[in-house]
């Protein structure tokens, strides 16, 4: 995602963005069928992202990532459209949800480490008139997020509480990753 390029842009890690080609919707629907909780769906999704563009570069390491969201047991993911966004959004407002957001090492054919970072955000109760300015405004780049919201923009006005890492909630727990870079010798100590 453009959200994680910039971030590990930001951080100074050098890297090269190269698209996963996996099917998302396939691995989540093993997931649900397996009776996996959302946390293991989301790592399954970074691992077997991981793997898919580590098997084009065997030698390298590769950073695979995936969010997904838990709102009380029900499992949301990119809004397809300004209705669907508008729909989920409404489900949310006045609650709290979960986002777990997973980061999968890869090298030589194997993951090497895995890390889950979770962040608990509240909506606050917000108006009809408030969800459908924010709709017409923000619909293109919250149709790219789960959610339907970037917290880094426009979407910090849906929010009362965030618990946990703001890199966790834009999609990237980097903290742990860049200590795990380090361990490997990627970053130095």
């Amino acid at each position: 995602s453009a959200a994680r390029r910039r971030i590990l842009a930001d951080a100074g890690v050098p890297h090269r963005a190269v698209a996963a080609g996996v099917d998302e919707a396939a691995i989540t629907a093993a997931c649900r069928a397996a009776g996996s909780d959302v946390r293991a769906c989301a790592l399954a999704l970074a691992e077997a992202k991981a793997l898919a563009v580590g098997a084009a570069y065997p030698e390298a390491w590769i950073i695979g990532c995936d969010q997904m969201l838990d709102a009380g047991g029900e499992w949301l993911d990119k809004p397809a459209d300004s209705a669907a966004l508008a729909r989920q959004l409404a489900l949310l407002r006045g609650r709290s949800h979960t986002l777990h957001s997973a980061v999968a090492l890869a090298c030589g054919g194997r993951v090497r480490w895995r890390h889950v970072g979770r962040a608990t955000l509240t909506m606050r109760d917000f108006s009809d008139a408030f969800l459908v300015d924010y709709v017409a405004t923000a619909a293109p780049m919250a149709l790219a997020a789960v959610g339907g919201y970037t917290l880094e923009g426009a979407g910090a006005q849906l929010f009362a509480r965030v618990h946990g890492d703001l890199f966790t909630v834009m999609g990237l727990p980097l903290l742990p990753l860049l200590a795990q870079l380090r361990r490997i010798g990627c970053l130095p100590s």
